[in-house]
């Protein structure tokens, strides 16, 4: 029988031979594979897979005279096969997944703060005059405390208690914001 004559049930002799491959090199095969790529499983089973599909493609390399086993020549495409795949992964970008990285700087869109100013500025309008002249030269128009305390015609310790008091009735205002008041 030559290679691709049908036997049973629709299977060839080189299926079958290819079953006996795997069944007397597999676990060798995977052993190298499963240690080149770091323990990944996934991979190297791919591997050994791709290594079998070469053995296929080049039935010659399997029954050359000269060799008492193939294992040596599996092994040999297997190693390449690895380096190969180690190789493509370093010249390629890492795949992302759905998640969003951890690290990843998280903006909120136009909409959203829009909608957190107007928040803001109806907050504002509860202050007392007082508090709220504070709070406008200093975290919006980004005066010194020195520079509000000249403007307003205060010391700067009256500046600095009316900042605190000013952004602490904030904060019971807007709860939702709390955290960006610190």
């Amino acid at each position: 029988m030559t290679a691709g004559t049908s036997l049973t049930h629709g299977t060839t002799t080189a299926e079958h031979e290819l079953a006996a491959l795997q069944r007397e090199h597999g676990g060798p095969l995977f052993a190298l594979l499963l240690r080149l790529c770091d323990g990944d499983r996934q991979r190297a089973e791919d591997l050994v897979q791709e290594t079998l599909v070469r053995a296929w493609q080049h039935p010659e390399a399997l029954h050359a005279a000269g060799f008492d086993s193939v294992r040596p020549w599996l092994l040999t495409v297997a190693r390449r096969l690895a380096i190969d795949a180690r190789r493509a992964r370093r010249a390629r970008p890492p795949e992302t997944g759905d998640e969003i990285p951890e690290n990843a700087r998280v903006t909120a869109d136009h909409a959203e703060r829009a909608a957190a100013m107007l928040d803001v500025r109806e907050a504002v309008k509860t202050l007392t005059p007082a508090h709220r002249d504070v709070l406008v030269l200093v975290y919006f128009r980004g005066a010194s405390v020195a520079e509000a305390a000249e403007t307003l015609g205060v010391p700067p310790g009256t500046v600095k208690s009316r900042a605190y008091y000013a952004l602490r009735a904030l904060r019971r205002v807007l709860p939702g914001y709390a955290a960006d008041l610190r």
